[in-house]
């Protein structure tokens, strides 16, 4: 299915001066993915701790953009650059679901939201991420199949903090949360499926 992630190669085509200047300045993949993590994980114990402030929830849409650039660098200077390592593989992995689980958790604190929801949100996202990482082990690619994968989460959690701090969202909107976890249960079929699909093709 179609996902926003399908955008990917121009965003790096765009990106591409900006990381050949980045890898002259001796900047490396690893401390890329550690610094995103570290701003996500910032972000979300201050959104945490200050949810009944509107304003706060206005970095999240400004660093969900900042950070899908970020996570683009870190793999250009990784895979062009010939920075990959296996401490790399880890972190990318590790820092994408620890950053989603802290930008995410503030919705848990706000009145229009069920905290059971938000908070199953970020266990199917966990799980659809350790869905599209399990199909290296089968012999397929790492999957990163639609419809709800990390580029169209972060739009969506980008776009609702912006609500948010505009004061838009009704309480009506509880629906949300739920729609987003039938959404990622079916990334999560369709990950595993087409891991499985990839991997008989490869061997048969």
């Amino acid at each position: 299915m179609p996902s926003i992630y399908d955008l990917k190669p121009r965003f790096q085509a765009l990106l591409r001066p900006l990381v050949r200047r980045l890898f002259a300045a001796d900047v490396t993949a690893n401390q890329v993915t550690l610094l995103a993590c570290l701003v996500s994980v910032t972000i979300g114990v201050l959104a945490c701790l200050q949810a009944d402030g509107r304003l706060v929830f206005a970095l999240i849409p400004i660093w969900m953009l900042l950070r899908m650039g970020l996570n683009a660098i870190d793999g250009m200077l990784a895979r062009e650059f010939g920075q990959k390592s296996q401490l790399g593989a880890y972190l990318n992995e590790l820092t994408d679901v620890l950053s989603d689980a802290a930008l995410y958790l503030p919705f848990a604190f706000l009145p229009h939201f069920a905290p059971l929801w938000v908070c199953a949100v970020i266990g199917l996202a966990i799980i659809s991420e350790y869905a599209g990482v399990l199909g290296l082990m089968v012999g397929a690619t790492r999957r990163y199949d639609g419809p709800m994968g990390k580029s169209d989460r972060a739009f969506v959690f980008g776009a609702l903090g912006l609500a948010v701090a505009l004061g838009l969202p009704p309480a009506g909107w509880a629906w949300l949360m739920p729609v987003l976890c039938a959404l990622l249960g079916l990334t999560i079929v369709n990950r595993v499926r087409a891991g499985l699909a990839e991997a008989r093709a490869v061997t048969g």
